[in-house]
């Protein structure tokens, strides 16, 4: 029985005085689509078929180093956090899975946590784990890295820990592990590059090994932070070594926050399409480094010129292409929530702009190195606005056309400052 966090009745009266002008508007795209023989009803039903997860720890304030700055009703624990994702799912219709963080989302019960979710609407994506900061009572410290340690219970502690989330992912029904750590160093001679390397890899197997027939196993690469002068796995060359040496079930993950500025993020993509090893990606936008702010609120173009590279593979993928898509965002200043609904449909709408990119001209200019038509392609494409394409989708979903306006109007944030327990001052992300 679906226990959904808002009426359908207040979405359907919120829909009801705007649904004359989305027909209109999406009529109108609809006509001036056709002249470019495209039809609309096929885009729609494309994005209708996209979605992605929303992380558990992006539903409350994000924190600085410095400081976390709590709002009233913020969650405060994984079912309030379940609660949250499940009114953006409501709202968009585009967001069915939760990935959880571990020990950040423990619960007493996974078996029960499974069947809350899925009485909201909800499933779970990848877990991830948590190497990279101590937690109280643990044996040994993270402080001079986990995978790469050099001390052997330092990783073996850090391969129990990926592993015991493997194991509570096969009752949440999740189907991959993603492992990020921020091994590295802030002095040169701090440790040998090539021996912490082979420690990751070493220790990486270990975890690898424990993986399911069906499962994958997500390598996040990061060019620094918490390690200032060398990380371990720093870029999508070193992710792509790891991975090749632990197996077909090891992919690379992207964050589009981790990498050099400037560096051109779609031909990695590209590039890891082509040797098969494209796990998946996290969401957000930067401006000077691993900023995590709101997908599409820097660099929106980047967006769409990375899913026109996800589009042209999914179009030439000869198996199944089915990369995770994730958002990983820090919500310093905004209710985490509408930046969540904002963010959606940002990289949903750059998923319909890719999708209305023509193909076949495309490699026309391509082939006849016309490197100004094949520009103008994929510029005709991202000039339209696809909000009406998306919005109906959304409508035909049971989602709300405008999703920021309704979620106000529920005062969702409002009512559940006076049940939920106040957030105290603090650091980090959770």
């Amino acid at each position: 029985m679906s226990t959904s966090p808002l009426p359908q009745d207040r979405i359907d009266g919120h829909n009801a005085p705007r649904r004359a002008a989305l027909m209109e508007d999406y009529e109108a795209l609809g006509r001036a689509l056709s002249r470019r023989s495209v039809d609309i009803g096929k885009i729609k039903n494309t994005v209708a078929s996209f979605t992605i997860a929303t992380p558990s720890w992006a539903t409350g304030r994000g924190g600085t180093r410095f400081a976390k700055f709590a709002i009233p009703g913020e969650p405060t624990n994984i079912h309030e956090k379940l609660e949250d994702c499940a009114v953006v799912h409501q709202l968009c219709r585009a967001a069915p899975r939760v990935s959880l963080h571990f020990p950040w989302d423990a619960a007493s019960d996974y078996r029960g946590l499974r069947e809350e979710a899925g009485a909201l609407g909800l499933g779970f994506d990848a877990v991830n784990s948590n190497t990279f900061q101590d937690q109280p009572g643990q044996a040994h410290s993270y402080r001079n890295g986990s995978l790469s340690a050099t001390d052997p219970a330092v990783r073996e502690q850090a391969i129990a820990h990926n592993i015991a989330c493997i194991d509570i992912g096969k009752t949440l029904g999740s189907r991959a592990l993603t492992v990020w750590v921020g091994d590295g160093t802030n002095f040169p001679g701090q440790q040998d590059f090539t021996r912490s390397l082979d420690r990751y890899v070493s220790a990486a197997s270990s975890i690898y090994a424990a993986l399911p027939a069906d499962w994958q196993m997500l390598l996040e690469h990061k060019m620094f932070e918490p390690a200032f002068y060398s990380t371990v796995i720093s870029d999508w060359g070193s992710s792509l070594m790891a991975a090749q040496e632990l197996g077909p079930k090891a992919k690379c993950l992207v964050d589009l926050g981790h990498h050099a500025p400037n560096v051109n993020i779609e031909q990695i993509v590209a590039r890891l399409r082509r040797v098969g090893r494209l796990g998946g990606f996290h969401f957000n936008d930067s401006k000077y480094g691993d900023d995590d702010l709101d997908s599409g609120s820097i660099n929106p173009h980047q967006l769409f010129l990375i899913f026109n590279e996800l589009a042209e593979a999914a179009a030439s993928a000869r198996d199944a292409f089915e990369p995770a898509y994730m958002i990983d965002q820090s919500h310093n200043v905004t209710d985490p929530i509408e930046s969540l609904l904002s963010s959606t449909e940002a990289i949903v709408s750059a998923f319909a702009k890719a999708a209305l990119v023509d193909r076949g001209a495309l490699h026309e200019a391509q082939d006849a190195n016309d490197a100004m038509m094949a520009f103008q392609v994929l510029r005709n494409a991202y000039r339209v606005d696809v909000s009406p394409i998306v919005a109906m989708a959304r409508l035909e979903a049971g989602g709300a056309i405008d999703v920021l306006a309704l979620y106000r109007e529920s005062a969702w944030r409002d009512r559940k400052a006076q049940t939920r327990n106040a957030v105290g001052p603090g650091t980090g992300i959770v």
